[in-house]
């Protein structure tokens, strides 16, 4: 696969248009329907990448962090774009087939952190990536609105403060940065709490709980 000094990126999602305001001169930035020359970062939709990358042969690399075709390079970052450029020190980049060294130049020159992952772990890499971010934003939100149900508005930031203390209190000290009643063996707590909660948010609160 040739130098990637340059290359075009495909796709004007929101993972796009963030790369390409961070790389600015040296990439541009096309919609899907674009056959450009040269090399092509498709950042497109999982379903739309293997026949763009049929249009690509030799010269292009998905960022895919679940599908994986044979032939094709993959460089998924793990974070969530927001279509703007934003600071991606210490984001994990997970490579997977033959990526050109140009290109993970240009990632690691935004922070990004490369590490090679199997193409046979890649669905497993992409589960958890949705349980801790995906998932993880549906309970925050729904736990907003069950608030927000019954007329209780938190000030400030609401919940956000807590969250961000739980995940800097996990990231430094692992499973001892948990804390609740499911960490403490606090039975009254759990079926006090678990009583307000509607059926269904109350067996993800418990079966959440158990694991």
């Amino acid at each position: 696969m040739e130098a990637w000094t340059s290359f075009t990126i495909l796709g004007r999602g929101r993972a796009g248009r963030a790369l390409a305001e961070a790389w600015g001169d040296r990439v541009a930035l096309l919609p899907g329907t674009a056959r450009p020359e040269g090399p092509v970062l498709l950042a497109v939709p999982d379903g739309a990448v293997e026949a763009l990358a049929r249009q690509f042969p030799g010269r292009c690399v998905h960022l895919s962090g679940s599908l994986h075709l044979d032939g094709v390079p993959s460089a998924h970052p793990l974070t969530s774009f927001g279509g703007a450029a934003a600071d991606w020190r210490g984001t994990p980049l997970a490579l997977t087939g033959d990526v050109p060294v140009g290109l993970v130049a240009a990632f690691t020159d935004l922070g990004f952190s490369p590490f090679v992952l199997p193409a046979d772990l890649k669905p497993l890499y992409h589960a958890c990536a949705v349980l801790a971010s995906g998932h993880a934003a549906t309970l925050w939100l729904g736990a907003r609105e069950l608030l927000a149900r019954q007329g209780v508005a938190l000030p400030g930031r609401g919940l956000a403060p807590l969250a961000e203390a739980t995940l800097r209190n996990v990231e430094a000290h692992g499973a001892a940065g948990r804390t609740g009643p499911f960490v403490r063996g606090d039975a009254a707590t759990i079926e006090r709490d678990a009583a307000a909660l509607p059926q269904g948010w109350k067996d993800v609160f418990l079966e959440l709980g158990d694991l």
